[in-house]
């Protein structure tokens, strides 16, 4: 299934596009219905239309607050906030927001998204503690470069649960849960699950997680407690001492996502200019993914049928977002790049998270996190800025180290994110639940620093 999910790219029909970016979301549906059961199109477009209905079933679970609410929502976080200035922070893409009906819908967390990224707010600020701050990782850096490496011992739960309208009890419920994999700087250790999971994916799986197959209960919950270390190595590499050859594993397109569009292949060729230097070209990506653009809470990736598009474009997304830019970009030049995920795990906050690796020789694999990159470089944060092109903390837990792969064993339906694998995954016989429909709690239980 998760090696051909080309569809998502095939184009609309123009109607029915104009229709769901109008917000005429029923109509949209009506046609869209229709014309599924119709003998004029080919398959292949029926797949794509079938794959918009879940995007039109989602838009309203995200997009939920009126102009009304998120007026309210902004003047009860900061002082002397009007509706004009709500509407510039919504023309500058601060507020992510969808017509629905003829109406403006804000997304539900679109004022986290302005503490978030918005510094220069901060003095207007009712509650000083809400403020976005990144000032331990400026200590750890600063010890990574004196030791070397940093290396944490992690204690980690997760916990899946149904929400109450999706509760089908009786039913037989196939859940999966993100669990740390052996890759790179993570190594996994003891797994504990409740109830006792039916197969845990070996440590190498590119998407390794924990299955569960019960009889759903009223109020069951799903949880994995496990133990893994991240060594995260500190490297200060020299443009002057990259070899002359260079490897070609991972520049592969990757449909519908990582692939070399004709914007794609403008973007990456005026950036790199004339310089042929694999680190020189890669950090100058990196420069525009953390300069010229910014971070935002987006709706769900299927939504978004070429994320790195979306984001050259827009110039705003998520972290998982700027990670498939850069390794896009990477690709597109020719210099090896993938994936890798799963949570940000500081000290008693734990939340997902994606990044990026790129191979340059002789130094091989490092580490970009454009992200919290353009983060540092808002704050003036010049030294953490560099820090993360070729680097990366110790507080993270890996769960993925590709994107777009099979969980072992396969899922009856298409995941709620057929990307990536952080918040868990579930499904009844007849249907896949939808993000909406469960949660996902992640719980820091222990952290220890080893090489004190």
């Amino acid at each position: 299934m998760y090696d051909n999910l080309d569809y998502i790219a095939y184009p609309l029909p123009e109607d029915i596009e104009h229709l769901v970016e109008g917000g005429d979301l029923k109509r949209a549906k009506k046609i869209i219905e229709q014309r599924i059961a119709g003998d004029k199109l080919p398959e292949c477009l029926k797949e794509r239309l079938r794959f918009e209905l879940k995007i039109i079933d989602y838009i309203p679970h995200c997009f939920t607050l009126t102009e009304e609410e998120m007026l309210a929502q902004l003047q009860s976080a900061y002082e002397n906030v009007t509706f004009e200035e709500m509407e510039d922070l919504r023309d500058a893409g601060t507020l992510d927001w969808h017509y629905i009906d003829g109406k403006v819908y804000y997304k539900t967390n679109a004022l986290n998204n302005t503490i978030k990224t918005r510094p220069d707010m901060n003095d207007r600020l009712k509650d000083k503690s809400r403020m976005y701050e990144k000032n331990i990782l400026d200590e750890v850096i600063a010890k990574m470069k004196k030791d070397g490496h940093m290396k944490i011992k992690y204690r980690i739960r997760t916990t899946l649960s149904i929400e109450p309208e999706a509760q089908e009890e009786g039913k037989v419920i196939k859940v999966h849960l993100p669990l740390p994999m052996k890759d790179a700087q993570c190594t996994p250790g003891e797994i504990v699950t409740n109830p006792p999971a039916k197969h845990i994916a070996d440590e190498t799986h590119p998407q390794r997680t924990a299955y569960f197959e019960e009889v759903y209960k009223k109020g069951m919950t799903f949880s994995a407690e496990y133990d893994y270390t991240i060594d995260a190595p500190y490297v200060n590499p020299d443009p002057a001492k990259v070899c002359a050859e260079q490897p070609h594993f991972s520049t592969e397109e990757v449909a519908p996502q990582i692939v070399f569009t004709p914007f794609i292949r403008a973007l990456c060729d005026e950036l790199k200019g004339d310089e042929t230097n694999p680190l020189l070209i890669a950090r100058k990506f990196y420069n525009y993914c953390t300069v010229n653009c910014c971070y935002r809470f987006v709706p769900a990736y299927y939504t978004k049928p070429n994320i790195p598009e979306f984001f050259a474009a827009t110039q705003r997304a998520d972290c998982g977002m700027h990670a498939l830019l850069f390794i896009t970009l990477c690709r597109c030049a020719g210099i090896p790049a993938r994936w890798q995920a799963g949570y940000c795990t500081e000290p008693f906050d734990v939340g997902n998270h994606d990044w990026a690796m790129f191979y340059v020789a002789p130094y091989g694999w490092l580490f970009c996190d454009g992200s919290y990159g353009g983060s540092a470089y808002r704050a003036g944060a010049m030294d953490r800025w560099d820090f993360y092109f070729g680097n990366l903390d110790p507080y993270r837990m890996v769960a993925n180290a590709d994107i777009q792969q099979e969980f072992d064993p396969p899922k009856k339906f298409l995941r709620y994110d057929p990307y990536d694998s952080q918040d868990g995954e579930a499904e009844y016989e007849d249907r896949g639940l939808t993000g909406y429909e469960y949660d996902t709690d992640k719980e820091m239980l222990s952290i220890e620093v080893l090489n004190d």
